[in-house]
């Protein structure tokens, strides 16, 4: 086949067929060959990204990348993972040697040294119809032909985003059949750049236009990092309705950056471009007059399609670096240190002085310190989670690993709340391992409980304190209740509750250690090692770079953690100020006395403690926590469960259920754990299980992730998993093909492991 359907130069590229070349290079390649001024450059064809994946055999494993399950219950989590394997997979492909040969003669042919924009084009992009502006890859400023042909791969595997993804599926398109183009051209930098619409994008009316201008290049308008000057104009009259000049602390220019013979030239292009394309614009351009090259045309996205547009939130899908630094900052330094302040403040306050309307007014100031820190962590705290998908690309892209989660162990070591919390578990073990005596009374004192209850920390307390060793481990109990139990976990207290606890620790002190690692664990290469592989891979330029990278995402997964039970902290609180409240009103008659009082009952709970004479208050009475029907139909029982394999290892052992905070104490050692995901609040279990298995999907939420640590075999992304297993199924859990089996094995787990 000849070269030039791999590579078709932006000048003769004016009559291609936009389904070869993408619509962003047919845009411009049609506004250049009517005279516009626009940068020279060269397609890399559509014909040439399905040779790409045609060699390398990538048809087969975007298959089965995407065919797990039916796409719409693919979660996002599971998604994102999907699209960091395809993008590894692209980045370690070899191009054709003549889809290679033909990008490198073009790029000779522009300047090995020239600095080139590497754009996506995909077809049907910037058309009339959808756009995909901003979910796909741009690259600037790159140089020379290694260069180009790495970034080339990294825009055709962002088709495979999930961000495209996602948008694809709102399109009702087919991603499989999804194709790319890449554009490539000599970077224009000039003093002024900025964006022009044709109409002013917020109304439906035409009769304005819209031009925002900032200092050099375009891209700091594009990012957000630099306010533009922003001028809103007639039309027909040409006038200036409103101008508003950008905050930039650095440019002490009082001026505006365009004058007026700049703006009527912009208003000009914009209607020149609009009579060549039939369609009013939204134009990228730089530089002024004579200069002004035209970047990107586009159709503006109609005003009354942005409500029900899903673009924007999927472009928050993408980690930016400037976003998440921005978030690093306030999270770290203000968020995060004003939200354990205000845990300890309310875990201080004496609400056994205030008056009942005093109480009142405390628990509606807690409910609304909760409601809007709720609104802080989906605001913030998630956004912020991205910063480990960042070093997941950033590393990868760098490195070229075979195994995509490789980056994972450079955020091993993290001190947690949930890794102190823990470590002070086994601590209380070994303090119960140690004596006999100690462990007997443990032992005892948990069975003699009704139910296996303890009714009274109290009494229990003094029974552990009456044998050696029981003073210090009351004392480190009490302690670790206090500083990591005043949480929230499925509308109960947990430092309420200390049984489920101590069950745990007794059954940490039996299991005489942690499950061993298994060889795939420690062949895991070391922190300082990975450290030094990223490093060697950006060179000594961009170490500074990368030690930010690793910074960010380190606190990003760390805090990330800690927001989750700080959170369920003030919730904590706010349900200790009920309960005393509920404990008032049951008191004296008000309510009662099987009420159930929790935070959903904050409103008519106050209202209660104001007024004394209103009727007596009646709410739903506590339900009993003894078991979960099945929701299996009788007889069946499936076979196999298939999920994504999150960590190696196979393992065999009966399912334990966790669907609450009254399921913790019954866990026990080598058993398998199910559940809807592992909580912050819950990671103590996982060194106790055989496996986990999870219905949330993902290869970095906190199961996935413990697993790998521990060796321990991991299959999550199973659907209505916890309605399909129940406490006692004997299950087999593969962690390298992602399957559940229930039953007994069919093959000797000893031998399969040895083999592996």
């Amino acid at each position: 086949m000849d070269s030039e359907s791999w590579v078709i130069p932006l000048a003769e590229a004016g009559s291609a067929d936009e389904r070869l070349i993408g619509g962003k290079t047919a845009q411009l390649a049609r506004l250049r060959r009517a005279g516009f001024g626009i940068a020279p450059g060269f397609s890399v064809t559509v014909t040439a990204y399905e040779r790409f994946l045609r060699d390398n055999h990538l048809p087969r494993i975007l298959q089965m990348e995407l065919g797990r399950k039916p796409f719409e219950e693919l979660r996002w989590e599971e998604l994102w993972d999907a699209a960091l394997r395809i993008r590894n997979r692209f980045s370690a492909a070899g191009l054709p040697a003549d889809v290679h040969q033909a990008i490198c003669r073009a790029v000779r042919d522009l300047g090995s040294a020239t600095l080139l924009a590497v754009r996506s084009s995909a077809p049907g992009e910037d058309s009339v119809q959808r756009s995909f502006a901003g979910l796909h890859e741009s690259f600037l400023n790159v140089v020379g032909e290694a260069a180009v042909v790495e970034t080339v791969r990294l825009v055709w595997a962002s088709l495979w985003s999930d961000a495209a993804l996602l948008y694809r599926q709102e399109l009702a398109l087919d991603p499989l059949r999804s194709r790319m183009a890449v554009l490539i051209q000599e970077m224009r930098t000039e003093d002024c750049s900025g964006v022009a619409f044709g109409r002013d994008p917020r109304t439906e009316q035409n009769e304005h236009a819209v031009v925002e201008a900032v200092p050099g290049p375009c891209s700091g308008l594009v990012d957000g990092s630099v306010d533009p000057d922003h001028w809103l104009i007639h039309r027909a009259t040409r006038q200036v309705v409103t101008y508003r000049r950008g905050h930039r602390d650095r440019d002490r220019q009082e001026e505006p950056l365009l004058a007026r013979q700049d703006l009527e030239s912009l208003l000009s292009v914009l209607d020149q471009v609009e009579s060549q394309l039939g369609w009013c614009p939204d134009v990228e351009w730089t530089g002024r007059d004579s200069r002004l090259t035209i970047l990107q045309a586009r159709p503006i996205t109609a005003a009354r399609q942005e409500a029900d547009d899903k673009r924007p939130w999927y472009l928050t899908l993408r980690p930016d670096k400037r976003r998440l630094e921005q978030l690093c900052h306030r999270v770290a330094e203000h968020l995060i240190p004003e939200l354990r302040a205000l845990g300890d403040g309310l875990a201080a306050e004496p609400l056994e002085r205030l008056s009942e309307a005093d109480l009142a007014d405390c628990i509606q100031t807690r409910q609304t310190h909760l409601e809007r820190w709720k609104r802080i962590y989906w605001d913030e705290f998630i956004p912020f989670a991205h910063g480990v998908r960042y070093l997941g690309l950033y590393y990868n892209d760098a490195v070229h690993p075979q195994d995509p989660y490789e980056f994972v162990g450079l955020l091993r070591g993290e001190d947690m709340l949930a890794s102190q919390r823990n470590r002070s578990l086994q601590a209380l073990a070994r303090q119960v391992r140690e004596s006999a005596e100690l462990q007997q009374a443990l032992q005892e004192a948990v069975e003699d409980s009704p139910g296996g209850q303890v009714a009274e920390w109290a009494v229990t307390a003094d029974r552990l304190s009456a044998v050696a060793g029981g003073t210090a481990f009351v004392a480190a109990f009490q302690r670790l209740l206090r500083q990591f139990m005043d949480v929230a976990f499925g509308g109960h207290r947990l430092s309420d509750e200390p049984t489920p606890l101590l069950q745990n620790v007794l059954e940490l002190a039996i299991q005489s250690a942690c499950p061993a690692a298994s060889e795939a664990s420690r062949e895991e290469p070391a922190t300082q090692e990975l450290e030094q592989r990223l490093f060697d891979a950006v060179g000594a330029e961009r170490r500074d770079e990368a030690q930010g990278v690793l910074r960010l995402a380190r606190l990003s997964w760390q805090l990330r953690d800690d927001d989750n039970l700080l959170v369920a902290r003030l919730e904590s609180q706010l349900l200790r100020a009920l309960q005393l409240a509920s404990a008032r009103l049951k008191a004296s008659g008000r309510l009662n006395a099987d009420a159930d009082v929790g935070t959903d009952a904050v409103t008519v709970v106050c209202e209660a403690l104001r007024e004394r004479a209103a009727a007596p208050l009646v709410l739903s009475a506590a339900r009993p926590s003894a078991g979960h029907p099945s929701r299996r139909a009788p007889g069946e029982t499936p076979r196999q469960l298939v999920g994504q394999p999150a960590a190696h290892g196979l393992a065999s052992g009966n399912a334990r259920v966790i669907r609450g905070p009254q399921d913790l104490g019954g866990f026990r050692a080598r058993e398998v754990l199910v559940c809807d995901a592992i909580q912050p609040m819950m990671t103590h279990l996982v060194p106790l299980a055989a496996a986990v298995v999870e219905r949330r999907g993902g290869m970095l939420i906190h199961g996935a992730i413990i697993a790998r640590e521990l060796g321990i075999p991991c299959v999550n992304g199973v659907a209505n998993v916890v309605d399909l297993l129940q406490d006692g199924d004997f299950v087999t859990v593969d962690g390298f093909l992602g399957i559940v089996t229930l039953g007994a094995p069919e093959f000797n787990l000893e031998f399969a492991e040895h083999d592996t």
